[in-house]
């Protein structure tokens, strides 16, 4: 029955992130055409102080409800599961609240001086209106994915992305042509728009679900209270300086590329391109991973609890085989159509030459999100919030001193070194943690990868190349088939048992 619950919860969650991820795409290729590409640069630091403000919001209660909620329900004759979501919801409403004053009471400072833009103030008190909805809903979340109420996590992802797309391209629509001030306001008001939704529709589903979150009913555990600030504290603190050193870092870079012989209008063209436009393409496919990676952490829980070693060990080592597999073959189908996607989807060259250029960082990047999604399972969160902070103190160092040099080729070996570092030490930590085995014949993906990529390229040239977006398609359903093929003749029955045990590891 749980096996059934667990691929029922993982195929919902990954449809639905492959959803709201497509509408996403869309909404960029969106404003990347309404508002050019130093505009969506602007949008991009707002965004980032934003994201800040964000997490003093979370203060680490997303995953702190997901713990308590799943160690309340897992309790031998049942805890008391309403009480930890009461407490984590007063929790969240004070640090929404208080979030929302600094965010305010600091635009104007942030956005002439940090962001060195006036037209950045207006969208940050905006976005700052949504933060006590943020707070709160987040709570929620992490509280239905304690309960593997994914339905409750999908609803609540589906209506924020809905209202916050609706309302922004209405409002986008009305924005009178060039006034990138008015635009941004226009997108800061669909985010607080939609964290507002969101925070509507979990609020009605654990209405509607009380009986999940009230089962047990028994006493309060002792030092409930205590023991949601043990776990959110550290996680808060460790949060807001790896998000305030990765806010930094994204408030330098314009500058440094300045700093190189660039125009202020070119470097923020060059960054907006980077981060609005081709992170969103190159991460899209991780969809398919991520709700594996959210939903493995009450699971791990529970079987770290019970001293299922060898088990836990499995799961790890096959998960991380076939995310391997996986990225690799992401890689070599955005090498084969990085010009492609740039044009089709953007009508832009430079968008293509920087996807090329950073299509080979989604092997780390991916499976290094499912490390961190295993290591938050295990109890050791504030292992990886320590290697993500040293992480972006490097990454802002690096970004001070090397990109008036060596300009936006700089920034690109920055994103390389910087996820290479971190998913070395977490994948280190994991391998002790968790008992895995060094993998074995993970040399025929990257041959199989390559294999596919030659076919392609061939197919492409015969065909003439691809100039849609129904030839994208056809083209990656192409590369697709040759790298399933490849694959199985170099080892399909080392590949078909990997995923079978992945499966069964899981269960």
């Amino acid at each position: 029955m749980k096996g059934k619950r667990l691929l029922w919860n993982t195929v919902l969650l990954t449809a639905t992130s492959l959803a709201l991820r497509t509408a996403g795409l869309i909404y960029q290729v969106f404003l990347s055409k309404r508002m050019g590409a130093s505009g969506v640069g602007l949008l991009c630091l707002i965004m980032s102080v934003g994201s800040f403000a964000a997490t003093v919001a979370i203060s680490g209660i997303r995953f702190t409800a997901t713990r308590l909620v799943s160690e309340e329900l897992g309790r031998p004759g049942g805890g008391n599961a309403p009480a930890a979501v009461r407490r984590c919801l007063v929790y969240a409403a004070g640090a929404g609240v208080l979030a929302a004053l600094a965010l305010a009471l600091s635009a104007g400072a942030v956005g002439t001086g940090l962001i060195g833009d006036a037209r950045a103030v207006r969208p940050l008190r905006i976005l700052a209106l949504g933060m006590p909805f943020l707070s709160v809903g987040a709570a929620l979340s992490g509280c239905f994915t304690g309960a593997c109420f994914a339905a409750g996590t999908a609803a609540e992802a589906v209506s924020e992305e809905a209202v916050r797309i609706l309302v922004s391209v209405a409002l986008l629509r009305g924005a009178r042509a060039g006034d990138v001030g008015a635009m941004c306001a226009s997108v800061a008001w669909g985010d607080a728009a939609g964290e507002a939704a969101s925070l509507l529709a979990a609020a009605s589903l654990l209405a509607l679900g009380r009986k999940r979150f009230c089962a047990g009913g028994g006493p309060t555990s002792g030092g409930m209270t205590r023991r949601m600030l043990d776990i959110a504290a550290p996680l808060a603190l460790s949060a807001y300086a790896r998000v305030a050193l990765s806010a930094l870092q994204n408030l330098l870079v314009p500058k440094g590329l300045r700093r190189s012989g660039r125009s202020a209008e070119a470097s923020m063209a060059a960054y907006g391109t980077i981060q609005g436009m081709v992170f969103p393409i190159i991460t899209f496919p991780a969809a398919l991973f991520s709700a594996v990676s959210e939903l493995l952490v009450p699971e791990l829980t529970e079987e770290q609890v019970r001293g299922n070693t060898q088990r836990i060990g499995r799961a790890a080592g096959a998960l991380l085989q076939l995310c391997f597999a996986f990225s690799l073959g992401v890689a070599g189908a955005l090498l084969c159509f990085s010009d492609e996607l740039g044009l089709v989807i953007y009508q832009s060259r430079e968008a293509g030459e920087y996807i090329r250029r950073l299509c080979f960082l989604m092997p780390v990047a991916y499976m290094d999100t499912v490390t961190d999604g295993m290591l938050r399972g295990l109890g050791l969160h504030l292992y990886s919030m320590r290697v993500n902070i040293v992480d972006s103190l490097l990454s802002t160092a690096l970004v001070w001193f090397l990109l008036p040099r060596t300009a936006i080729s700089g920034y690109i070996f920055i994103l390389y070194a910087s996820e290479i570092f971190n998913f070395a030490l977490s994948l280190g930590k994991l391998r002790t943690a968790a008992g895995l085995r060094r993998g074995r014949g993970l040399w025929k993906a990257a041959a199989a990868a390559a294999g596919a990529w030659g076919l392609t390229e061939a197919a492409l040239r015969t065909a003439g190349g691809v100039q849609s977006p129904w030839g994208l398609a056809s083209g990656g359903i192409f590369f697709a088939a040759a790298y399933a093929a490849v694959l199985i003749a170099l080892d399909g029955e080392r590949f078909d048992a990997l995923f079978r045990r992945g499966a069964r590891a899981v269960r």
